[in-house]
């Protein structure tokens, strides 16, 4: 039963009600509320809405294990694999397919009750040093994050599945604003418990990622990096520090810009979704093609796999077209005044500078599509210091531990009707768009503090216009 707790959370979620939609939220009328992450960029040949529609049921399609009758019973949902679903689950893993974590292509939703297990995030894990190319280097034990489920076979039947089983407990504080508005913060607090594998070792370094919603991501692939580090040189002049991070292409076997995840730490679409597939799901893949089990894992080690790679080339790659072909939301309210205003203030407290309104996107032959758009994603890709209050400690290639990447935001409005979430920044502490802009700090903290010294309606107003872009 224990195993079952993904699907049957999923589930959960998935049934959570969802907000209304306005007329201007989608390109099409017809296009369902929860479904506006995931359409594809306008004029997609049919031959590529074909690739599409193949990548996303790669997307929603579950994993199964070689070794488990009885999963496919469990998750007979698509038939597009032998039995139910794809072979190649686990041994060890965090979901069953990339829609349990990332529901509609959105974020995760952090669990707002202390002491619940960890779902829709994960705990990063590290030791101090660098690996050969600059990478965090990995528990002895239980590799760079811990992964809560398994299907090996074990001696005892009564023993814990997977890694440990890891909680957060929310630590809550005050926070009032200058005209005796009161608001409550919180901060995850992680208690890993029933650690399979021995102690951590000296040193170790955990982070807690929330989900990431992953509309648009083709058309920040696009946008050049000569553009990229032009943002970083216009940021000095502002008093900012926008900088790059430089990270390994696995792929390509060099080192190159990094533009997607938390610390910028993934280089290109099909990496990320390479890299996730192997931590998240337990399948291997062309160029990740071992299981990341870890030396004393013998039971994971020893456990039935699939065929190698156990993500075929041609899933990879519809999954990559998929994921490099959706489109963005239409900004809504525009003709609003609250809009209008937001937009100022937004301006006015230095917002902008680092969620960055428009940028530009160059060639781009995975999807001729995006090319040569103009785009208004509000973020620059780099990396900047936000401070001791949202620092996790970790550093990640040139990323420290209180680097985070900038978010983009469009969209962001939308999150609850897509998925029931609200949960925003890198650990999903943000309850609302509202609590996520007070725990800016380091770089950030200058514009947060002339947000904070906001009346509250001219607050309620930048929030408007975050909420419609």
């Amino acid at each position: 039963m224990k195993k079952l707790f993904l699907c049957l959370l999923s589930v959960a979620i998935a049934g959570a009600p969802l907000t209304a939609i306005t007329k201007d939220a989608a390109a099409k009328s017809d296009v369902l509320p929860q479904e506006v992450y995931k359409q594809p960029v306008p004029g997609l040949s049919a031959k590529d809405k074909l690739r599409f529609n193949k990548g996303e049921k790669v997307f929603t399609n579950f994993w199964i294990a070689v070794n488990n009758p009885v999963i496919p019973l469990v998750w007979d949902l698509s038939q597009t694999g032998p039995a139910g679903g794809e072979w190649g689950l686990g041994p060890m893993f965090m979901a069953t397919n990339c829609a349990s974590c990332h529901l509609n292509a959105g974020r995760g939703r952090a669990l707002d009750t202390s002491g619940l297990r960890v779902f829709q995030q994960l705990v990063r894990l590290s030791i101090p040093g660098q690996g050969p190319h600059g990478e965090p280097m990995p528990d002895p034990h239980y590799g760079n994050d811990i992964q809560s489920f398994d299907m090996v076979t074990r001696k005892d039947p009564e023993a814990r599945a997977g890694e440990a089983e890891v909680f957060i407990d929310w630590v809550t504080s005050s926070f009032t604003f200058p005209d005796g508005e009161l608001l409550e913060l919180r901060r995850p607090s992680v208690r890993i418990e029933n650690m399979n594998f021995g102690p951590f070792a000296d040193g170790i370094m955990m982070s807690v990622r929330n989900t990431q919603a992953i509309l648009g991501m083709g058309y920040l692939e696009a946008v050049s990096e000569k553009d990229i580090l032009k943002l970083a040189e216009k940021q000095k002049a502002m008093g900012l520090n926008g900088r790059p991070n430089y990270v390994r292409d696995d792929i390509n076997k060099k080192t190159v810009l990094g533009r997607f995840g938390w610390k910028a730490n993934q280089p290109s679409i099909k990496q990320q979704i390479a890299a996730a597939f192997l931590a998240d799901v337990g399948v291997t893949s062309a160029v990740y093609p071992e299981q990341s089990c870890t030396p004393v894992q013998k039971e994971c080690l020893a456990a039935i796999k699939g065929d190698k790679p156990e993500l075929r080339p041609e899933l990879w790659e519809s999954l990559t077209f998929w994921s490099q072909s959706l489109d963005v939301p239409a900004q809504r309210n525009r003709d609003k005044p609250e809009f209008k205003t937001g937009e100022k203030l937004f301006e006015s407290a230095g917002c902008s500078g680092c969620h960055v309104p428009e940028m530009r996107t160059g060639k781009y032959p995975a999807v001729p599509q995006i090319a040569n758009k103009l785009i208004r994603p509000y973020t620059d890709m780099l990396l900047h210091d936000m401070g001791p209050d949202l620092a996790d400690g970790r550093p990640d290639f040139k990323a420290s531990g209180s680097d985070w990447r900038t978010p983009p935001l469009w969209g962001v409005g939308l999150s609850m009707q897509v998925n029931a979430s609200s949960s925003f920044l890198h650990d999903g502490r943000a309850r609302n768009l509202l609590e996520a802009i007070v725990w800016h700090g380091g770089e950030a903290k200058s514009a947060r503090d002339k947000f904070v010294n906001f009346t509250k309606q001219q607050r309620d107003e930048l929030i408007f216009f975050l909420s419609s872009i």
